[in-house]
């Protein structure tokens, strides 16, 4: 049932969303399960889509982050992961002459992390961003150079 139906205002709903949505703080959870930050941080993994493609040089990750800014974007890259988060808050601004009827734009947190394989070179990272996806590249080490075979010279042994 819509929201607007049931009589509640969607300002003092978003209000209430964000009064709600707090964050753990460290080492202060009271019970056994997982953390909220835990719990946000998977639904907005899962709610962010991408793609990854393996070209001959480099890994191509493309991810759906609509209606963000750049500087609302972040990419980085720890332990061998490439992480990239965003946030598109609720606009705070209530509307002048009108009220919402529906409100069904994604909002909250997106994230998505990748291990990088041994092959990528994680100096070599770049990022655009263009209509909604943000494109990251990451170039792969060149392949190793094989060795050469030594020879070793055998010599009669003379006692």
């Amino acid at each position: 049932m819509e929201l607007a139906r049931m009589g509640l205002d969607p300002i003092f709903l978003n209000a209430l969303h964000d009064l709600l949505d707090f964050t753990d703080e460290a080492g202060q959870s009271t019970h056994h399960g997982p953390s909220r930050a835990f719990v946000r941080d998977a639904k907005a993994m899962a709610a962010t889509p991408a793609d990854v493609v393996e070209y001959p040089n480099a890994y191509q990750f493309s991810i759906d982050m609509p209606g963000l800014k750049m500087d609302q974007i972040k990419v980085q890259i720890e332990d061998n992961q490439l992480v990239v988060t965003g946030e598109r808050k609720r606009e705070s601004e209530k509307v002048k002459e009108g009220k919402y009827v529906t409100m069904e734009r994604r909002l909250g947190k997106y994230l998505k992390k990748f291990v990088l394989p041994e092959a990528a070179d994680v100096d070599k990272v770049s990022a655009a961003y263009q209509d909604g996806v943000l494109s990251v590249t990451v170039e792969k080490k060149p392949p190793p150079e094989p060795k050469n075979a030594k020879t070793i010279e055998v010599r009669v042994g003379q006692d």
